[in-house]
Formats: structure tokens, C-alpha cells, sequence
């Protein structure tokens, strides 16, 4: 630990710039920039500072459940109603145009703005008026916390599924679990990942994820700080051995990294797609009594086979880029999946 001389002399300053200064002072937003700067000291890219409510929607995202009623919207309509959620037993339906929130008109609100209006209501219920054909009608919907999906699933010709992965969160090994199990029922043989823009989230996630493939005892990672190394392993009983394929690009980052990786060196899958993001790092949060939070860099890690990754990437062994089709303004008119078609060639 350093010496607190220097500790005590910023505590020194901050209270003679409290008691001093010539105008009133917001403390926390002091603070905060204090640690703000701190970090930046630092230099390092993964290591920020977030503030409180960048801190709630990163928190959110990586729990599994965010706190709504279980609707999706696109230019104030309706365009989904997550089943098992109070907005599909409310009355509720697809199409329909949300005109007011709580008896406020929205007509001048973006999607955003109706969604903080759901999430930051200080009841248990939200009172949600809406369009349909000529009419005007009032459901109050109860505000829960709704399951967030982190993956979707499907069956391919051939018996091949298709498990597309978006973030590592808290609740990702139980729903990839229950896909697997859906798609081993329907008798899938071959099974591609498509981790595209995945850019990461929990590395506990990727540990679980990995697990649900590979045989007891394999290395799925290995953590190195700077005093020690970590090797971490499958401790499951649980195995596959199913060809693989995984679909990556250069927005595949971090957690979904490590579980690329694991499967390429324990059970030999196969990439294909685009050179991956590299983040070889892995960082630590500290959450501030203001539910801020400082997030840094702890440790790097490192693949199965002994590599870091970091500013390099994972490298497909069939390179593919997805093909476009633009018109005379140059604005994309259609978009053909060429990474998974070649994908389903190499399976």
C-alpha cells in the first residue's frame, strides 16, 4: 500500500476548495471528476470511468432482466410483446400506437424517452394509452423485471442449428442450455455460433457457456495478473461433440472471444468470417456509493493454446465478408449472408 501522505494532502485540498471557493460546489460531480481523472492517468483503454446512469443500463444489460413490462417499440408502435410478461396478459397488442404515458402525451417523444418513463416510474404500475384503429384505449401494466434474451435459435436444413449469441450475460448458460436441448431434440448433428457483434460481458458466462461443450478437466482460459497466473477449467461433466462452426467478425470482442477460442483449441472448431476485435484484457469494477463506478484493467488472458490475443484477434480460417448491393445514392438496398453461407459449406 503507498504511503497516505499524498491521500491526505487531496483530502486537505478537496475540503479547502469546499470551504473556500467563491461559488457553491456540487461535491459528487467533483468527485466523480476526480476519479474521472484518475483513470485517465492511466491510459488505458478499457479503463473508464462510468457514471451513475451509464453504470444502471451496463448493469441491466448484463443482468438478464431489465425493469419494464415487456414490450418492444419502433417509432412509438408496438412491434413486439415478450410472452410470460404483464404487457401480454394487459390487453396490450402488437400494432398498437402508444399515445401517453401515465396520462402524458408522448407524440413529441422518442422511443428512448418512453422507455425512461416506463423504467424510472416510481409506482409498481404504468398507465399506458394507445391508438388502435379509431380507438383510444388505457392499460395499466404492471412495471416487473423482465427477462432480457441474450441468444435466438434455429433449426437449419440438414440438421444443423443455428444458435446466434448477442451478450454474455448473467443468465446466458441457463438459455443456451434450453436451446441446445431444443435443437438436440429436433436432432440437430452440427451446430454454428454466431457470435458476430458480440462484444462481450460477463467472463464467468463464457466459462459456463464453454463448459456445456467441452470434456472435464480441458483448459477453457488462463488469467494473468501482475503477480500470478490462473488456469482456469471445465469442472462439468457435461460434453459435446458435435462439429462446430463459429462466425466471427471485428466486433466480436472479449468474453465471446474466450469462448471462440476454447472450442477452437480443445475441440477444433472451425472460424470463419473476419479477424476478431482482440481484447485480450480483462477488467475489474469498483461501484461507488454514488452508484457510479470505476471499471480497469486487472489482468490479461490468455487462450488455451498459451496466446493473448489482445491487438491481434482471433484469425478465421475461412475469411468471408458479408456481400451488399447498393443503389445510385450509394444506400444498401439488400445484404446476402455470405459468412454463414460458407458457414453451412464448411460444417
Amino acid at each position: 500500500m503507498q504511503s497516505d501522505e499524498k491521500l491526505n494532502e487531496f483530502i486537505e485540498l478537496y475540503a479547502s476548495i469546499i470551504n473556500d471557493y467563491y461559488e457553491d460546489i456540487n461535491t459528487e460531480e467533483m468527485i466523480d471528476s476526480a476519479v474521472d481523472g484518475m483513470l485517465k492517468y492511466l491510459d488505458e483503454s478499457y479503463t473508464t470511468y462510468l457514471n451513475k446512469a451509464e453504470t444502471e443500463d451496463l448493469e441491466e444489460r448484463l443482468s438478464g432482466y431489465y425493469k419494464g413490462i415487456g414490450i418492444a417499440i419502433q417509432d412509438k408502435v408496438i412491434i413486439s410483446i415478450t410472452e410470460n410478461t404483464p404487457a401480454a396478459s394487459s390487453g396490450l397488442q402488437v400494432n398498437d400506437l402508444i399515445v401517453a404515458i401515465n396520462n402524458i402525451d408522448v407524440s413529441e417523444k422518442t422511443n428512448g424517452e418512453i422507455t425512461q418513463m416506463i423504467k424510472k416510474s416510481d409506482e409498481d404500475s404504468v398507465l399506458i394509452t394507445v391508438a388502435r384503429g379509431e380507438k383510444k384505449l388505457s392499460f395499466d401494466v404492471e412495471i416487473t423485471s423482465v427477462p432480457l434474451a441474450s441468444i435466438s435459435y434455429e433449426m437449419l436444413e440438414n440438421n444443423i442449428g443455428l444458435l446466434i449469441i448477442d451478450t454474455f450475460s448473467a443468465t446466458l448458460e441457463d438459455q443456451v442450455k434450453k436451446a441446445l436441448s431444443e435443437l438436440e431434440s429436433q436432432g440437430m448433428e452440427k451446430l454454428i455460433i454466431d457470435l458476430r457483434y458480440n462484444t462481450g460481458g460477463y467472463l464467468d458466462s463464457a466459462e459456463q457457456v464453454a463448459s456445456l461443450f467441452l470434456k472435464e478437466g480441458k483448459l477453457i482460459y488462463t488469467l494473468e495478473s501482475k503477480e500470478e497466473k490462473t488456469d482456469v477449467y471445465d469442472k462439468t461433466k457435461e460434453y459435446r461433440d458435435y462439429p462446430i462452426v463459429i462466425i466471427i467478425n471485428d466486433s466480436t470482442a472479449s468474453a465471446a472471444e474466450v469462448l471462440a477460442a476454447a472450442l477452437k483449441d480443445n475441440n477444433g472448431a472451425v472460424f470463419v468470417g473476419e479477424k476478431s476485435f482482440g481484447k485480450g484484457k480483462v477488467q475489474q469494477t469498483y461501484t461507488l456509493g454514488d452508484g457510479s463506478m470505476a471499471k480497469y484493467t486487472s489482468a490479461k488472458w490468455l487462450r488455451p493454446n498459451g496466446e493473448c490475443i489482445d491487438g491481434i484477434g482471433l484469425i478465421p480460417d475461412y475469411n468471408a465478408t458479408m456481400t451488399m448491393t447498393y443503389d445510385d445514392q450509394g444506400v444498401i438496398t439488400s445484404t446476402i449472408d455470405t459468412q454463414l453461407s460458407l458457414s453451412l459449406i464448411h460444417i
